[in-house]
């Protein structure tokens, strides 16, 4: 099937939520799916059921309330953002079998980088040693996706400290630059864009 792959570059992060949601509702059988992949400005986001105690002490970035699943997580730059637009149904594939999909390919294109990585099976995304390298959150409105995947690559882990990321207390983060000095988040999402499309074409 063909995807069409969008590239935003860098944006605030609720317009391109507004048109996640406006792409799902407006989508007929045979529209595309589609691979969105952006760097956001620095932004925290609370899932449907959130509990705003996990988000510490925000200060300045803004906190963005919002209809995926999940708790809270912080985008910003130097984090590869890719949502997966897809007609589940279409393709045969239930929600959890996606997120393990999607959990693959970030494993597969970090293997690709010399780094050993594993999914949770009680904390969505994936984690090196421990430490979360990629969160994953997704909506899923008349048999399609929204929302997806964010992979730290080359960012400010800052604001990491000023949550619990994805509801857990002292959960360690980490990067792909730490791992692998010198790594694009350029190139990194060009990878990531590329494994996706296989993974998700099984």
């Amino acid at each position: 099937m063909n995807w069409r792959v969008r590239h935003l570059g860098r944006r605030d992060y609720r317009p391109v939520w507004e048109a996640m949601q406006a792409f799902t509702a407006e989508r007929g059988p045979k529209t595309p799916d589609a691979l969105w992949v952006v760097e956001h400005e620095p932004v925290f986001t609370l899932g449907r059921n959130a509990d705003r105690s996990h988000l510490l002490a925000p200060g300045e970035i803004p906190v963005v309330p919002i209809d995926r699943g999940g708790q809270v997580t912080y985008h910003g730059p130097g984090q590869v953002v890719v949502y997966p637009l897809i007609d589940l149904r279409r393709r045969g594939l239930g929600v959890r079998e996606t997120v393990h999909r999607l959990e693959r390919a970030v494993v597969e294109l970090l293997a690709d980088h010399g780094v050993a990585a594993a999914p949770r099976a009680d904390a969505p995304g994936v984690y090196v040693d421990g430490a979360k390298i990629a969160a994953l959150g997704l909506r899923v409105r008349r048999g399609c996706s929204y929302h997806g995947l964010a992979l730290n690559v080359a960012m400010d882990l800052e604001p990491f400290a000023r949550i619990n990321p994805c509801g857990h207390a002292g959960m360690a983060v980490c990067q792909l630059a730490e791992l692998v000095p010198g790594v694009e988040p350029g190139a990194v999402a060009e990878a990531l864009v590329a494994r996706l499309a296989a993974v998700l074409e099984e």
